[in-house]
């Protein structure tokens, strides 16, 4: 009579002795993308992981005034960043921190917005990507940063995209920046003075930029794109329309108008666009959230190798 032979074990099979049957390790991932401060833990016979993070957006401002002459640089937040590391060494059975950033609140001159919240896995200075910072009036308003630790595998990210005026008056508020890349940055959001928001790099979301409308010019500007957490794909671009573009699958903003909700930033991390006074409706953009995803298994690895839905 023949030998009979099983079905080989998925994963990857590390032999712990002559005689002993293999270890596998198991194939998963976990994404984390309320905000809040979470555990996770790590399952048996899982001894290493990969992690990127993604920073909320910031939150766009808009003036109080119902004046619907003003154009006002009521700028968009910045978008968030986007940081990973590979190979981190974990032990089965322990938890370990997961912290997502939340997304930044839009807000009225003077006592403004908000910024978005940083993302970490571990620590703040294992894995973390900042919040992009909150919308201000005539100010460039800086995206997110990032920081990964050198002491396991390989690792990168990119920040998030700023938001970037032309003049105080005259030309309207700046979109929001766009959601940092896994190899480069989000792209800046711009107002009237460009025709679009900037390009995004590296799997990037593209910036937000002014509203094309005729009745909305030089007053509403749109959010920035957001990134996706499934590994790197293509980078958002720019659109003429005032909206941003999505990176890596990440969620693409809306044309920005009036109505409440169309100048929020894209998810994950998305700055959220401006307004130049209350006239063109009561709020202005509020960022996209963050998020943190951690895979796991033989063979994988971000910036996108083997990083989509296991």
């Amino acid at each position: 009579m023949g030998i009979h032979y099983g079905p080989r074990p998925t994963g990857n099979s590390i032999f712990s002795g002559q005689g002993r049957p293999p270890l596998v390790v198991p194939v998963g991932q976990q994404a984390f993308t309320s905000a809040g401060s979470f555990t996770w833990t790590a399952p048996a016979d899982v001894r290493s992981v990969c992690v990127v993070c993604v920073g909320g957006g910031g939150g766009g401002m808009y003036w109080g005034s119902t004046n619907s002459s003003t154009t006002y640089a009521m700028n968009g937040g910045g978008g968030g960043a986007l940081g990973w590391v590979n190979d981190i060494t974990v032990t089965p059975g322990t938890g370990y921190t997961v912290v997502v950033g939340a997304a930044g609140a839009d807000g009225v001159y003077s006592s403004g917005s908000t910024a978005g919240g940083q993302s970490y896995f571990g620590s703040a200075t294992l894995c973390r990507a900042n919040g992009g910072g909150a919308g201000r009036y005539a100010t460039a308003v800086a995206g997110g940063t990032y920081t990964v630790t050198s002491i396991y595998g390989t690792f990168g990210g990119g920040n998030g995209g700023s938001s970037s005026h032309t003049s105080y008056n005259g030309y309207g508020p700046a979109g929001g920046g766009g959601a940092g890349g896994y190899s480069g940055n989000g792209g800046n959001g711009r107002d009237d003075g460009a025709t679009k928001g900037d390009d995004g790099s590296g799997g990037g979301g593209s910036g937000g930029g002014a509203s094309s409308s005729v009745t909305y010019v030089d007053h509403i500007s749109g959010g920035g794109g957001g990134v996706g957490v499934f590994g790197e794909g293509s980078s958002g671009v720019g659109q003429t329309d005032g909206s941003g573009q999505g990176g890596s699958g990440g969620g693409n903003s809306l044309i920005p108008t009036n109505v409440n909700g169309t100048q929020l930033g894209g998810q994950f991390g998305g700055g959220g666009g401006g307004k130049s006074s209350q006239y063109w409706g009561s709020h202005a953009g509020n960022g996209g959230g963050g998020a943190v995803r951690i895979i796991w298994g033989a063979g994988r690895a971000f910036p996108a190798t083997n990083t989509a839905d296991a």
